[in-house]
């Protein structure tokens, strides 16, 4: 039998038990706490970005950007706009709910909204790149550069912590922890 490292412990009766001895509440309340550790460090980069696109359309070079530009421009702001806004709703979703005794179902919703909220963002700083390679260098490269970079963040963000779950574990979640 393959073990994972702090997975197991001792159960009563001296043979082995998987898990976490946790309560459906208690689990809840451990990965609400998780979620919102990792919301965090998004909300503050999408946020950062957010602002930052929000500003470019007031500089002096704007109205000298080509149409296709201004369209990259428009889409970059837009997904930047419903990355925060998914980003930032598992807060809204918590208040919300918060004492209806439905955390659970509020975690697993709250871990859907961030996941769309980080492919939002990816596209966010993908289009981001392009604009910015764009209007710096007006190389043709620009693309394929801002396409290896994706390709990174896809490793980075999903790729990697997939094999590592493929790896080590048996790929089934314990009581709803996929979320």
């Amino acid at each position: 039998m393959t073990t994972r490292p702090g997975r197991e412990q001792q159960a009563e009766g001296g043979g082995l038990s998987r898990g976490r001895r946790e309560t459906t509440e208690e689990r809840a309340d451990r990965r609400w706490g998780e979620l919102m550790q990792e919301i965090r460090v998004a909300q503050t980069g999408v946020q950062i970005l957010f602002g930052f696109l929000l500003t470019v359309v007031f500089t002096t070079r704007f109205p000298e950007l080509s149409a296709t530009d201004r369209t990259i421009y428009i889409v970059t702001v837009s997904l930047g706009a419903a990355a925060t806004g998914a980003l930032i709703g598992p807060v809204s979703f918590h208040r919300l709910v918060a004492g209806r005794q439905i955390k659970p179902h509020a975690v697993v919703w709250a871990s859907r909204l961030t996941f769309i909220g980080l492919l939002l963002l990816l596209a966010t700083l993908a289009a981001a790149l392009l604009l910015i390679l764009r209007v710096a260098t007006g190389e043709p490269y620009v693309p394929w550069l801002v396409g290896g970079l994706v390709a990174w963040y896809l490793v980075c963000w999903y790729a990697l912590p997939l094999w590592v779950r493929s790896r080590y574990t048996n790929g089934k979640a314990d009581d709803g922890d996929r979320n």
